[in-house]
Order: C-alpha cells, then structure tokens, then sequence
C-alpha cells in the first residue's frame, strides 16, 4: 500500500461526524410533540404515501443498475476495455445515493407535522425544527459522499501499490461512482418531479381555481398527493442530485491534480486528497453554521432571510480562511493561486444565490412586477415570467464564466502559454473552485431541504384547521422555503456548471488511460502526419491535436448541436410527461367533485388515496425514456462520431443545458412567489381574479423549476460521466 498520510483521516472521521450530527438532529425532532390527533393522522398518510412511492422507484432503479453492472462488468472481465472495479464502484454510488435520499425523506416527512405543531408555540420554533430537520438531508450527503470516497480510496490504494501510475488510475476509477449517483440521481429527480408536479397542478387548477377552495384544504382529494410530492421530488430528488452534484466535484478534481502534478509523487498524493480535506472542513464549519440559525417572533421575510443568510455566510467566511491554512500546511505548489481559484468558486456560488433571490423573491422588483401583470390575465403573467427567466441566465452566466478564467489562471499562475502545464494546473483550479463552492453544503443544502419540509407543515396545518395565527407562521415558513429552494436550485445549477466543465478535463484523461491500455494489448495509433502516436507520452494538448478537436471539425460541431439538442430534448420529454400526468390528476379531482357527494361541503372525505396512485403510477412510467436518454446519447455518439464528437456534445450540452436550467428554475421560482405575494394581500388577495392568474403562471412554472429545471443539471453531468465510463468502447471502435 501506497503511504496514506496521517492527514488523510480527517476525511471518514468528518464523515462520521456529520452523520452522528444527523442522527442526533433526527432523534431531536423526533423528541417533539407531533401535535393533535388530526395532524398525526394527515402526516401519517403523507409518509405512507412517500415510502410507498420511494419503494416502487427503487424497484424500477435497481433492474436499471443491475443491467448497466452487467454491461460494465462484460466490459471489464469480457472485453477488457474497462477496469475491473468499475461495476462495483458503479454499484456503491447508486447505493450511497439512494441511501442519502431515502434518509432525507424519512426526517423531512417525521418534520412536517412537528414544524407546525411548533408554530403554534412561535415561529422561531417552528424555524428551528425544520431548518434542523432539513440539515439532516445536508449532514446525511456529506457524510456518505465523504465516507464513500474514503472507502474507496483506502481500497484502490492497497490494490494499486507500488504502481507508477496509480494514483491516476485510482481517480479515475473513483469517478465511475459518480456516475452510479448520478444515474440514480436522474431518476430520482425526473420521477420525484414528475410525481410532484402533477399532484400540484392537478390540485390548483381543480382545487383553486375551478372549485375556489383554498391551498391545502381537506377537500380537495390531490392535496396529499400534493403533500406526498413536495418530499419524493424536492427532498429525496434533491438529495441524490446534490450528493452526485458533492461527489463528482471531489473526484473530478482529484482525477485532475493526479494528472497535474503526475512527476512529483508526493506532492501528487497531496494534491488528490487537498479536495477531500476540504470538503471535511466543510462540514465542521457547516455545523457552526446551524447552529447560528435562529429568528424573533413576527420576523419580516428579509429578517428571515437575514437568519439563514447568516447560517450560511458564516460557514463560507470561515471555509474560505481555512482554505488557504489547509492548501499552505499540504505544502501544494502554488497553494495561494490555488486558494485564490477556491475564493472564487465561493464567491461564485453566493453571487448565483443572491441573484436567484433577487430574481425569485417577491422582496425584489422582477416578481412584484409579475404580480402587477396579473391584473391583465394570466397571458401576460406568463410572458412576464418567460422574460424574467431569460434576463436572469445573464448574471449567472457571467459569473460562473469569470469564475472559470479567474480560477484557471490563479492555479497556473496566470500563464496563457497554454504548455501542458500550464493547462492541467489551470484544469485543477476550475475542479477545486467546484470544491470550493460545495464545500459547505451541509448548511447550503439544509436550506434547502427546509423548504418542503416548511411547505408540508403548512398543509398539515391547513387541513387541521390550526387556526389563523398559526397559518401565518407556516406562511411565513413557506414563503422562505420557497426563496431558498429557488436559490438552492440555482446554486446546484451553477456548481454543476464547475463540475461538468471539471469532468470534461477528467474526460480526456480516461480516454489516455484507454489509449494506453490498447497500445499494451498491441494497438497502435496513427496521426494525421502518419507517424505512430505514443500515448503514454502524450500531453492534453497532444490528445487533442491527435483527435482534431478544434471548431473546423464537422464531428465537433456536430457534437455540440447534439448537446444542445438533448437538453431541449430532454425538457420536452419531462414537461410533457407532467403534462400528461397532470391531465389525469385533473380529471380525477374533477370526478370526485361531480360523483362523490359532499366533498365541497366537508361533509365526505376525497378519495386521497387514488390521487397518490395516479402520481405514482404516471412517474414510474414517465421517467424511464428521458432518464435513459442521458445514457444512450453519449455512447451513440462515441461510437460513430469518436472522441471529437463527444467532447462537442459535452460542450454543447453544457452550455445550453446550464442556461436552460437557470432560466426554467428562475421562472417557475418567479412565478410562485408571485402567486404567494397575491395570496398575502396584494393586487385584490386570495380568491380574485389576480390571483387565478397567478395561479395558472405557477402552474406553468411547476414542472418549469421542479422538474425540468434541476434535472438539467443532472443531466449535464451525467452524460460526461457516462462518457468518462465508455471511453474504453470509444478507444476499441477507433
């Protein structure tokens, strides 16, 4: 076995940490009074009902992964175009990521009932309870991204030693774990989308406007669906995402620093581990962080704001102090341009959150005035938020493009000569500016996470009949959880954007590996120029010289517009599947409001348990095709276009998959806050015709910012990881 540094340890003794830390958040909420009867009663079925269908998707994803493990394994052991550990690491991913969904999910439906039982005592309790109820979520994905990643390491290492390059081919194999999370992942958030969405939309339509009930109210027979929606989708979907989204920015951008500084052994080692010692600060300083987290009774949404904020602002302050000790004590060549290109990833991801909130919050110009436009129809509130959507893609844009020049040329020093050097230093930098910004997502993702945990309490309130007081705190709750999971939404995007741009880089270094052990096996290559091409010599420079990647090549462009296509694509396929879904929703409320009499008097009870299978049957079977789109497309292209071709599509998918994904999460964000603005009293209040509406935006923006939106960046990355797994198959049809 390679020597593991003594400071390597800190990595699985931060993820034990944080998951003590979640099991002792967990049995605190646990210890709290889960309230009357009724309450009890309706989260009973809530829980029910998103067991039921977390149980079904995981039947479905396991024959999906048992396939893949098949395919992976005849590559390794039949072909032996794979390495050996690949089916095994593929497996783990998927389970870890399950894992970290399955557990978000169990607290996050456990907390529902006791947020807002707490509010009833104030709302700084009922912050309290669910704020740390959701840093379950945070702590669980940390703590298995990091125990993973350190179990894996210890196991390469020892099946490695002694071996030139084996640092490069531990990392490298490491990746194909991310793609099991990432795989996982995806259908995670399609199915969990597909399922929310269409409760939702069936029970506004229904429910708000045809029938002029209420939100959450017992009599509309979608509103459990709606309820059991908010935790499959945005608690269990988003878990799996951002464990895949933390996981793939480590393993990237240690594949990279294994490249970077592959003639200096030691300082290799250290440069593989920097990402992994940061991320286990991360999560110390996280803890700080919630812990901070506290309001005052009758606080305004700016005063509540400002409590997360300095959660989550304190956690980032103090990471980026430590960056610079923890870099300086490993003694990496150039540890302060290094540090610098972290800052920056920081920066970066606070400047994509403040934006997002500004764009989203209905505290802030863009949303007010798509409010206003509702007193003109719901036509022009839809084109008022399609045109807030689009002018807010410019300011993340913007920074994740300055985030990626600064953070490259700070870890090489500002040299633009372009050597080898000069690139695989400047690859690492953009990796560990990735690093930077996820390193404290166990604050940014307990953020999150509250939100459907503060949106179920207040249905649970709702159809308890709490009273008005206590529905003005979990209003109030609601409205937050709605601004910080579209900021949330735009922080997973724009950190995807850094890891996908990571895993490109990382890309080109399996396809090296391959190419080497082809020539073992007796291939030889050829340039343009008829000489023999020696990959084992080979720079990032020399492989892309050797594949023509440049922007006369008909095979890159072809590969950028397929990416581009995909992601549109892609949208298609998940906005119509909601679609679809949403249809029969409708027409079921609609039934039970015409067939079963009493309903709208309150004196029959809906049949709830028909709406929860109309979502859970319409998601298994909606996201299998857009799901296995992200898998089919990069290895098709690989086969008949080649490595030119899928460094294009990557390309390709990225940017308009990362611009796509900020205007769709924007606009629904945009548009349900201005629907929450009507509802609080403005522009004629609840019941108007502003407020149908606004209503009808929020619909549209639905699948927008809970479906379509977040997966994009799932797939995004997904696709370079598929093509990271297969580049092996690439290499054999050259």
């Amino acid at each position: 076995m390679n020597n593991i540094p003594l400071v390597f340890w800190l990595i699985p003794i931060a993820s034990v940490v944080a998951l003590g830390m979640a099991w002792f958040f967990f049995r605190s909420m646990m210890k709290e009074d889960e309230g009357t009867d009724r309450m009890k009663e309706i989260a009973e079925h809530v829980r029910k009902g998103a067991m039921a269908y977390l149980k079904q998707q995981y039947k479905v994803v396991t024959i999906v992964f048992v396939v893949l493990a098949i395919v992976f394994a005849f590559m390794a052991y039949g072909l032996k175009v794979q390495n050996p550990w690949v089916p095994f690491a593929f497996l783990t991913g998927g389970i870890f990521s399950g894992l970290a969904g399955f557990f978000g999910m169990k607290t996050a439906t456990y907390a529902s009932a006791r947020t807002a039982n707490g509010a009833r005592t104030g709302l700084d309790k009922g912050l309290k309870i669910a704020f740390r109820s959701g840093a379950v979520m945070g702590l669980v994905v940390v703590g298995l991204g990091l125990l993973d990643i350190a179990i894996w390491f210890i196991i390469l290492n020892a099946a490695y030693a002694g071996e030139g390059t084996a640092l490069i081919t531990i990392t490298t194999t490491m990746l194909t774990f991310g793609m099991g999370a990432s795989t996982q992942a995806l259908f995670a958030r399609v199915g969990g989308g597909i399922y929310t969405k269409a409760a939702d939309v069936g029970a506004d339509l229904v429910g708000k406007v045809e029938a002029n009930i209420p939100e959450d109210d017992p009599r509309n027979p979608a509103t459990i669906a709606d309820n059991v929606g908010d935790n499959v989708g945005d608690v269990a979907g988003m878990g799996a995402d951002l464990y895949e989204s933390y996981c793939g920015s480590i393993l990237s951008t240690a594949a990279l620093g294994a490249t970077a500084f592959a003639m200096n052994g030691d300082m290799q080692l250290r440069a593989v581990i920097a990402p992994m010692i940061i991320a286990a600060i991360g999560i110390f300083l996280s803890l700080i962080g919630i812990f901070l987290v506290r309001t005052k009774e009758g606080a305004t949404m700016k005063e509540l704001l400002h409590s997360l904020g300095l959660g989550t602002n304190v956690s980032a302050a103090l990471i980026a102090v430590a960056t610079f000790i923890i870099l300086y004590m490993l003694g990496i060549e150039n540890w302060l341009g290094l540090s610098f290109s972290v800052i920056s990833g920081l920066v970066a991801g606070v400047v994509i959150g403040q934006a997002t909130e500004y764009y989203t919050s209905h505290s802030y110009k863009p949303t007010q005035q798509i409010a206003e436009a509702s007193q003109t129809g719901p036509a022009t509130v839809i084109i008022k938020g399609i045109g807030t959507g689009m002018i807010s893609t410019m300011i993340p844009v913007v920074t994740i493009s300055v985030a990626i020049m600064l953070s490259y040329l700070c870890a090489n020093g500002f040299d633009m000569s372009l050597s080898a050097k000069s690139i695989s230093t400047g690859l690492y930098g953009i990796g560990i500016a990735a690093v930077g910004m996820l390193s404290t997502l166990g604050i940014t993702l307990a953020t999150d996470a509250y939100g459907p945990i503060a949106d179920n309490a207040g249905g649970n309130a709702e159809m308890s009949g709490l009273g008005e007081e206590v529905r003005e705190r979990t209003d109030a709750l609601d409205a937050l959880g709605n601004t910080t999971a579209a900021t949330g939404k735009g922080f997973a995007i724009g950190s995807a954007a850094l890891t996908a741009l990571a895993l490109l880089a990382s890309y080109i270094e399996e396809i090296k590996i391959a190419m080497v052990r082809a020539v073992e096996d007796g291939k030889q290559y050829v340039d343009a120029a008829g000489n023999i091409f020696d990959p084992t010599n080979a720079s990032t420079i020399d492989l892309i010289n050797f594949f023509q990647v440049n922007l006369i090549n008909p095979k890159v462009l072809v590969g950028a517009f397929l990416g581009a296509m995909a992601a549109f694509l892609f949208c298609g396929l998940t906005m119509g599947a909601v679609g679809r879904a949403a249809e029969s929703m409708v027409q079921e409320v609609r039934r039970q409001f015409r067939e079963i009499k009493g309903i709208l008097e309150g004196k029959a009870t809906p049949d709830y348990g028909r709406c929860v299978e109309i979502s859970t049957r319409s998601a298994q079977r909606e996201m299998i095709i857009p799901s296995l789109l992200a898998i089919i497309i990069p290895i098709v292209v690989g086969l008949v276009l080649g490595v030119a071709g899928v460094l294009g599509l990557l390309t390709g998918g990225l940017a308009a998959g990362f611009t796509l994904a900020v205007f769709m999460s924007n606009s629904g964000g945009a548009w349900d806050n201005a629907k929450k603005m009507i509802e609080e009293g403005h522009f004629e209040g609840k019941g108007s015709e502003n407020h149908k509406a606004t209503i009808v935006g929020d619909t549209v923006g639905d699948p927008f910012k809970d479906t379509s939106g977040p997966s994009l960046n799932i797939l995004i990355k997904l696709m370079s990881m598929v093509s990271i797994v297969m580049a092996g198959l690439t290499i054999a049809f050259l």
